[in-house]
């Protein structure tokens, strides 16, 4: 009879186990491929208003930015042609033929010039300090010439291309000796009108 009560009380004890397994919330099994559905949310004129506001100051910032993009890159362009208009040109010694370095700084400054016909030059003609000052003014007056005739030859009109010489006066760099001498001999580029007009080519 023990052993009837036993077994009786063993199985009412499974029973009472299972049923408050199946009760409690956190051993609830949920299918795998169950989605949530999605809020229902409406929106009327003034969502749909604030919208079209963040959309079109979106597109504003960025026609601003790529207009400030575009002036910028304009400026530096002119600017860029003013420093080459006025980029510096070096002679050898006792000499006023135009150098192959020369040459190229020259040919930058043709398209700015037929770009800006109303910009005019003017080219200066500079020695170092060798030699007497009539023959440092002849010289520096020959390779101002040379310069404006290289201009001239390649389609610029010549009236818009004034000259002169400083002769040893002004040197670029104060000192003795070649390397200061290199860079005193030279034909410095002014612009005398239209600079505040200029545009890139």
């Amino acid at each position: 009879m023990n052993r009837i009560h036993r077994g009786m009380a063993l199985a009412l004890v499974a029973v009472v186990g299972v049923s408050a397994c199946k009760k409690n919330p956190e051993t609830v099994a949920v299918p795998a491929n169950t989605t949530p559905p999605a809020p229902t949310e409406t929106c009327d004129a003034a969502c749909r208003q604030r919208i079209a506001d963040s959309t079109a100051a979106a597109n504003a910032a960025r026609d601003r930015a790529a207009a400030d993009a575009a002036e910028r890159a304009r400026l530096a362009a002119i600017e860029s042609a003013r420093n080459t208009l006025m980029a510096t040109i070096y002679f050898d010694y006792d000499a006023s033929e135009i150098r192959g370095d020369a040459r190229s700084a020259l040919d930058a400054k043709l398209p700015i010039l037929r770009a800006n016909t109303g910009v005019q030059l003017r080219i200066s003609g500079h020695a170092d300090e060798r030699g007497s000052d009539q023959y440092n003014d002849a010289l520096g007056q020959q390779r101002a010439a040379q310069a404006k005739r290289y201009l001239t030859d390649r389609g610029i009109d010549a009236s818009r291309i004034a000259t002169s010489t400083f002769g040893r006066e002004h040197p670029a760099v104060q000192g003795t000796g070649e390397e200061v001498w290199a860079k005193n001999r030279r034909d410095e580029f002014q612009i005398i009108s239209g600079g505040d007009q200029l545009k890139a080519p």
